[in-house]
């Protein structure tokens, strides 16, 4: 896919990952279309696109829920007449053991409202905005589509993170049936699962806490939004790449 002029959705967009993919995506020159509920964050990422001369469009939606979704790839194909890309980048952490004890008592349990909060927006939203992009992009007869979903080497399983991890988990998988199902339509599907990567929230654990992440990483330092957009970059650009997970993790596994 040549990403000049293209039609690219990108779910998070307000700071973190979605700002770098869509910064990246405006060098290359797309037309850009920017999901997230921070108004805020999303009015800066916008501005910054634009500044290197590309359409970009904000759009202040929840998209856990259908109704929402349905409406904002409406508004999205009204808008720009188009659609070629979508990056499923938004996720939310509600981070918690599944059980612990004391003295063989269980003190707490990881809630219903936890786990359901996480599944919602990192899974259940991502089947939404995967369906309905696909479904806009057969309507139109695109040359090209493309589907990247955002994962997370967590996607393995991690310590507190049944939740986080069993919609990594889950994304990854949908990325790989949807390069199965949507190949007949000339639309591709994959995903990226980044490992230790240095974002603004990041930043602002103690300094032990960092250097603690940084060694258990083989490399010796932490990924960069950057690495992840680079990483997008080139699944949008080789038309041949379909189905696969892209670790990009400087070799750290969980």
């Amino acid at each position: 896919m040549d990403i000049q002029d293209k039609v690219i959705v990108i779910t998070g967009a307000a700071r973190g990952l979605g700002e770098a993919m869509a910064l990246g995506l405006a060098d290359k020159g797309a037309r850009l279309a920017l999901v997230d509920l921070d108004s805020e964050g999303l009015e800066n990422t916008r501005r910054q696109c634009q500044q290197k001369g590309v359409e970009a469009r904000t759009y202040p939606v929840n998209i856990a829920n259908e109704d929402a979704v349905v409406g904002l790839f409406d508004d999205v194909v009204g808008d720009f007449g188009a659609l070629h890309g979508l990056v499923n980048n938004a996720g939310i952490t509600r981070d918690s053991m599944l059980v612990k004890a004391k003295d063989g008592k269980i003190v707490s349990k990881m809630s219903l409202a936890q786990w359901q909060a996480v599944i919602d927006v990192n899974l259940t939203a991502v089947f939404l905005c995967g369906r309905e992009a696909a479904a806009r992009m057969i309507e139109l007869g695109v040359d090209e589509g493309v589907i990247v979903n955002i994962s997370s080497i967590a996607r393995a399983g991690n310590f507190g993170q049944s939740n986080y991890s069993a919609a990594k988990a889950g994304v990854a998988a949908m990325a790989t049936t949807w390069a199965k199902e949507l190949a007949r339509y000339n639309i591709r599907a994959a995903a990226i699962a980044p490992g230790v990567i240095e974002t603004e929230m990041v930043r602002q654990m103690p300094a032990e806490v960092l250097n603690q992440m940084k060694r258990v990483v083989p490399l010796a330092r932490m990924g960069t939004p950057g690495h992840i957009a680079q990483t997008l970059e080139f699944i949008l650009e080789n038309d041949y790449v379909s189905g696969r997970v892209f670790e990009i993790d400087g070799a750290f596994r969980i």
